[in-house]
């Protein structure tokens, strides 16, 4: 079960890859959306037999923690807002949550931290080829959407975030909302028994342990409900999705 696992997630890495590679021509034809939006259906139904939202992300023992987690990533935004949430120790830091959601709300981290706290210790598998162990601190996404009220057109939750991986670029990433309503998913705000450093995503991040490192989304700023990327930076879902990675990262 697992080679044929292996072998479809490299047929469809491969596949998603020619399209991705001929976008640009593509999508300036008049039959060229059409195809794009079939072959990211096509991957989105593989997925789900491949990684059902049943599926759980194998979990660990303290035992296992790896001695350092490295940062993947930004390591210290700079952007001024950033910066002036730093200065005073996200004290003013409030997590926004809108778009297609019934009661738009902000949150703090003692807000997100009354509503639940759990733990999990999980694998993080970075895209450059290493991974690391950790205990990871938070609130199951799933209980602050619940908060807001999701609306029934909703399909994706966009985590927008501080860092800018290039000049006026801020770094965001989504996941749909099964994903997001997966009992592994958090918005994780410590890490290893204490607050989440900040080179590792503080004061906040998203912790899929499904899917790659880059999917992890650091340093949120705001969550927003979509059921389009078509208005969001490239289209794609994710900064590195507009630059040809995979939307689905599973592993």
């Amino acid at each position: 079960m697992t080679d044929r696992r292996s072998f479809l997630r490299l047929a469809i890495g491969g596949a998603a890859s020619l399209v991705l590679a001929g976008c640009d021509r593509i999508s300036g034809s008049s039959w060229g959306p059409k195809v794009l939006n079939k072959a990211q259906g096509l991957n989105r139904r593989v997925q789900a037999l491949l990684a059902p939202s049943s599926a759980m992300a194998k979990e660990y023992t303290e035992a296992d923690l790896s001695p350092v987690f490295r940062s993947n990533g930004t390591a210290m935004p700079t952007t001024p807002a950033y910066q002036a949430l730093l200065a005073n120790g996200f004290r003013d830091y409030r997590l926004q949550v809108g778009g297609l959601v019934d009661r738009p709300m902000s949150f703090s981290i003692d807000d997100l931290k009354q509503i639940e706290q759990v733990a999990q210790i999980t694998r993080h598998d970075c895209v450059e080829g290493w991974s690391a162990i950790g205990k990871w601190h938070g609130t199951r996404l799933s209980h602050v959407l619940d908060k807001v009220g999701v609306q029934a057109k909703a399909r994706y939750v966009v985590f927008h975030c501080y860092d800018e991986m290039d000049p006026g670029e801020p770094y965001y990433e989504s996941v749909d909302i099964p994903e997001a309503r997966h009992p592994q998913t958090l918005l994780a705000w410590g890490l290893n028994d204490k607050p989440l450093p900040i080179k590792n995503g503080a004061p906040l991040r998203l912790r899929v342990s499904r899917q790659l490192g880059y999917k992890q989304a650091k340093y949120i700023a705001r969550i927003e409900l979509v059921d389009s990327f078509a208005h969001i930076s490239g289209g794609n879902g994710g900064y590195w999705e507009d630059y040809g990675y995979e939307w689905y990262a599973g592993i």
